[in-house]
This record gives structure tokens, C-alpha cells and sequence, in this order.
């Protein structure tokens, strides 16, 4: 059995973004006096966070007679329900462009339409691939990851620059020091 995890680099990029985009927010709302009540604020932003983190914890498991994809058993179904094919249902392994240019690959089944995305920001992606390939027999010498690692090390340079902004707009809403 393999067990494959979300990229620790993607998780912490967009757990952060997730925090920079938010975390001003009480504050902000606080200082202009919003008709947002502040534990509402706070509540929203927290469990928005649980979502993701849980969503970000996406696991693709292989063995001798299946993939799946898995999620932790705390997250609601309605977020992420998860998915399994057997390799003996393996059809074929589709590609198809995004609407921003990239590609995406979908496992089709034998026995029904349904098609399944191949999890592409896993940790050790070549080795799934290898995986795949082996179990199913589909040619996947043309399969890349959808995002390179450079993409997500600007996001999170960016990221970063958007938290040290955060911070000074915190700052000047807490102290009160308005432009």
C-alpha cells in the first residue's frame, strides 16, 4: 500500500493565503464599526480554516487492487466525499485542458460514465504515476503535474508580502494610529 499527501509546500501556501485574506477582517470590521458582529467574524473565518485545512488533507491510496482518494474522517461528506476505482476498471487515462491552459488527466471506467481526476499535487506524483501505469498498462510517459513547484514559491513569496501588510493594517486598526 502507498499512500500519497497533498504537497507540503501547497498546503502551506494556501493555508496562508487562506489566513492573509482574512485575518485583517475583525480588525477591519471593529474599526469602521461593520454590522457584522465580531464572533460571527471570527466564527466564519475559523471554520473556514477547519474546511480547508481538512480539504488540504487529501490522501490518494494505492494498493495491488485499487486508488483511492480519502479524506479525513471529521470532514463532512458535503465538502469532499472521496472516490475509489479498482485497476481492473480502468479504461483509460484522459486528458483534457483547463480553462486556464493546463492539463488535467481523468480515469475513465469500464463499466460506467463516471470519470476521476487524477490527483496531480501529491507528494511523490512520478511515483503515482509509475503506480498507475503499471497496475493499468496506459502509456503515462506524457503525464506532468498540473502546478511546478516554482508557481507555488511565488504565491507564497506573494503571500508572504500580503501577511507583512496584514500585519501593519492589524497594527494601525489596534492602535487606532488612521491615516
Amino acid at each position: 500500500m502507498n499512500i500519497f499527501h497533498i504537497s507540503p509546500l501547497i498546503r502551506i501556501t494556501l493555508i496562508s493565503f487562506y489566513l492573509a485574506l482574512t485575518m485583517p477582517l475583525p480588525f477591519l470590521a471593529q474599526v469602521t464599526a461593520a454590522p457584522v458582529p465580531l464572533l460571527l467574524l471570527w466564527l466564519g473565518i475559523a471554520s473556514g480554516a477547519v474546511a480547508l485545512y481538512g480539504v488540504l488533507s487529501e490522501r490518494v491510496i494505492t494498493d495491488e487492487e485499487k486508488i483511492q482518494v480519502a479524506y479525513p474522517s471529521w470532514l463532512p461528506k458535503f465538502f469532499r466525499k472521496g472516490w475509489y476505482l479498482s485497476w481492473k476498471e480502468v479504461k483509460d487515462l484522459k486528458m483534457r485542458t483547463t480553462g486556464q491552459g493546463g492539463l488535467v488527466y481523468y480515469f475513465v471506467s469500464k463499466s460506467s460514465n463516471h470519470a476521476y481526476l487524477l490527483p496531480m499535487r501529491v507528494v511523490g506524483f512520478a511515483n503515482l504515476v509509475k503506480i498507475v501505469e503499471a497496475y493499468t498498462g496506459i502509456d503515462t510517459t506524457d503525464v506532468r503535474p498540473l502546478a511546478q513547484p516554482w508557481m507555488y514559491i511565488i504565491l507564497l513569496g506573494f503571500t508572504l508580502l500580503l501577511l507583512l501588510v496584514d500585519g501593519w493594517t492589524i497594527w494601525t486598526a489596534i492602535t487606532g494610529n488612521l491615516p
